[in-house]
């Protein structure tokens, strides 16, 4: 019985080594409080940060489009959609940047990019190829051992999930950088043009570990972002 188990949970969390998912996306299914990606950072240690991605959701509740959890603070680099229209929380070191009148319509590919510098402290986040407004957040690094996840926002370090705040629908192209990109390069990702992929975090060689009810699947938008 307990070699069943253990199978049964290797067969449940996917270990990979780094793959490259251009042609893939990662399908949420279910709302859960277990099922999640969990991203391998090259780095852990960062004076600045953009975190880019692609989603498409049809939920109007809360969810997380990506969650940084350290040892230091829970909420170290949070991408946030609240429940109200339009609105998005950018988290660092635990401190709020609140964005409104963002679109939001459901069943509708977005390009999200959100980048953070700790020496001014501004985040911003960007929607297809438009920009918010730049509002202050944490200044300061952030550090310590990272723990970055898909799907589900932390309460602590790889823990603390609440169903309510999963993420339900299809993610695809995530990177993160250790810097801010410019608004030049953030156009060009939302158009697909040839930018330079993340250094921490790249699709392209992709280190990540999948636990409970997450599909790999072919992506539905490639060739869509193409030369838009």
């Amino acid at each position: 019985m307990q070699m069943l188990w253990i199978a049964s949970m290797l067969f449940t969390a996917c270990c990979a080594v780094p793959q490259d998912l251009s042609v893939k996306m990662f399908t949420f299914p279910v709302e859960s409080n277990v099922a999640r990606v969990r991203l391998l950072p090259s780095g852990n240690n960062f004076t600045s940060v953009t975190v880019c991605l692609r989603f498409l959701t049809d939920l109007t509740r809360a969810y997380s489009l990506f969650s940084m959890a350290s040892t230091a603070n829970n909420n170290e680099f949070l991408i946030f959609k609240t429940p109200n229209k339009g609105r998005f929380d950018v988290v660092t070191r635990g401190k709020f940047s609140r964005f409104n009148g963002l679109p939001d319509d459901p069943n509708t590919w977005y390009s999200i990019c959100s980048t953070w510098d700790s020496n001014s402290g501004l985040a911003q986040v960007w929607i297809n190829r438009n920009p918010s407004t730049r509002k202050v957040g944490f200044k300061g690094n952030l550090d310590g051992e990272l723990s970055i996840v898909l799907g589900q926002e932390q309460d602590a370090v790889d823990g603390g999930f609440d169903a309510a705040q999963s993420f339900v629908g299809m993610i695809t192209d995530v990177h993160m950088w250790d810097y801010a990109l410019s608004a030049c390069e953030i156009q060009r990702f939302a158009s697909d043009l040839n930018f330079t992929p993340g250094d921490v975090i790249n699709w392209r060689a992709l280190d990540f570990n999948i636990v409970g009810d997450v599909v790999i699947e072919d992506s539905q938008i490639n060739g869509c972002f193409h030369n838009q």
